[in-house]
């Protein structure tokens, strides 16, 4: 695991969500950005970078939205350790395929928010079924842009490079 890069990981995550969470509308389109993050991380450094993720990103969300400091933090805990035990143990290279796992990832993670606040509060929670789909929508397109995204980035670099490399080369000056 390395965890600068788990740090930095959910660290983008969180200002990614803190940044387009204004951009919300009336609480419909709904979007966890720091759950793509946390599931990246266990899908890219396995289990333990999951948990730390999914403990990191959790803490600091309920930091920031001033709900009960530790619930998102387990449930994205439990989510990423799953999410980096499920990549360990499928090969999972396709950005579509880690796409699947981010939306069961975001399908496990609201039930697991709403069983915890139904604990908490002593009552069960309202369910917003249309919310729980938008957000399982848009959390899986975000992960298959991540996902592609970091797939194509090392063959843009290598391509960049070797058309450095030509147009400077020795023989051409």
């Amino acid at each position: 695991m390395k965890f600068t890069s788990v740090l930095a990981t959910v660290t983008v995550a969180v200002l990614a969500q803190v940044t387009l969470a204004r951009f919300t509308v009336g609480g419909t389109w709904v979007f966890d950005l720091v759950l793509v993050g946390v599931v990246f991380a266990g899908l890219q450094w396995g289990p333990a970078a999951g948990l730390v993720g999914g403990t990191l990103g959790g803490m600091f969300q309920d930091l920031l939205s001033g709900q009960i400091v530790g619930v998102s933090g387990l449930a994205k805990t439990l989510v990423g350790f799953g999410a980096g035990v499920i990549g360990t143990q499928f090969v999972l290279t396709r950005a579509h395929g880690r796409s699947i796992i981010v939306a069961a990832s975001s399908l496990v993670h609201r039930l697991l928010m709403l069983a915890l606040t139904a604990l908490i509060a002593q009552e069960w929670p309202v369910v917003s079924w249309g919310a729980l789909l938008a957000e399982l929508v848009l959390n899986t397109l975000a992960g298959l842009v991540v996902f592609q995204a970091m797939s194509a980035l090392p063959g843009m670099v290598a391509r960049r490079r070797a058309g450095r490399r030509a147009s400077f080369g020795r023989r051409q000056w």
